[in-house]
């Protein structure tokens, strides 16, 4: 296996510095490809081997044992950016300790209240705000943010400067994007980037849906330089050498181009659906719809996240 050289850059002013390829672990979880956490740990690990220092995460993902195998015994510092839905103080405590301890770790480098949507998204949060600035203040959080799908959530997290880090949506179609266009979103990223806000990129391919053009949608992210990083999901250690290789600049072999073109992620409702709605209600994208009893999906409409699945309460939604 040859030599890659990944870059590596300063988290806007949080003093984290971090591989320009960020491993997005949605896609190792149960919500997804549904490895084991030994399965997981060892996918992660070859990243790490291969220089990616920097994991993004959430509570909801359900994965934090795979991360956990994976950091154990090693010597190198790895970057963990995990998130919540809390909107309360005593809720953020407890999703925070859970992360602490689920991770084996004395702190969590970066904390994010996860898809804010607008300035009053993000005061309706306050009270979670305050208590994770206490607790940078005490060192168990080393770096607050949010990520978002909303131009707006870029907008109202610049405008706070006790917040570090912002975690947008953004590809060069503006799939997903919920309030406005790509070159909005990136106007909105730009301007807190001049104002020291670290800033990493998700969904550069769309939730799947650029897998057709996925050489154009890399290298525009990769080409803005306002992202630190990009969260790229990966399920196995082949993915993990083809996006070291393409981050590196060096050649990805066709045999590899090949087989990963032919696995592309898609949606999947099993049959036992009852159509209690849950899943809809829980769409951002309004991909989904109840149909004569059951839930269908509209693809081109939907960004893969998964949240729908974490939502159904018998199971039966996956993204394969």
């Amino acid at each position: 296996m040859g030599l890659c050289f990944l870059e590596y850059r300063f988290l806007g002013n949080t003093g984290l510095k971090v591989s320009r390829l960020c491993f997005g672990s949605l896609t190792i979880g149960p919500l997804q490809a549904d490895l084991s956490p030994a399965e997981g740990a060892r996918v992660l690990r070859r990243a790490f081997d291969r220089g990616v220092n920097f994991v993004d995460t959430a509570e909801l993902y359900g994965n934090y044992p795979h991360i956990a195998g994976a950091l154990a015994g090693r010597s190198e510092e790895i970057v963990v950016a995990t998130k919540s839905y809390a909107y309360e103080a005593r809720q953020a405590q407890a999703s925070l300790y859970r992360a602490l301890a689920e991770l084996d770790r004395d702190y969590i480098d970066i904390y994010l209240l996860h898809e804010q949507e607008s300035a009053a998204t993000i005061h309706g949060h306050w009270e979670v705000l305050e208590y994770l600035f206490r607790a940078r203040e005490k060192g168990v959080v080393r770096a607050v943010g949010i990520s978002t799908h909303h131009v707006a959530g870029v907008r109202a997290a610049a405008a706070v400067p006790e917040i570090d880090v912002i975690h947008p949506l953004w590809n060069i179609r503006g799939f997903g994007i919920a309030d406005g266009t790509a070159d909005e979103m990136m106007a909105a990223i730009r301007g807190a980037h001049r104002i020291g806000k670290g800033i990493y990129a998700m969904k550069a391919l769309g939730g799947g849906h650029l897998l057709g053009e996925w050489g154009n949608a890399l290298q525009a992210v990769l080409g803005t330089d306002e992202f630190a990083s990009v969260a790229v999901g990966m399920q196995s250690t082949l993915e993990v050498e083809f996006n070291v290789r393409l981050f590196s600049g060096d050649r990805v072999p066709d045999g590899l181009q090949q087989i990963l073109a032919k696995k592309p992620r898609h949606l999947i409702i099993e049959d036992w659906c009852r159509g209690c709605g849950e899943c809809v209600a829980a769409c951002r994208n309004e991909a989904l719809r109840l149909v004569d009893g059951r839930a269908e999906v509209a693809s081109d409409r939907c960004r893969l996240c998964s949240y729908c699945a974490a939502r159904c309460p018998d199971f039966c939604i996956k993204v394969i």
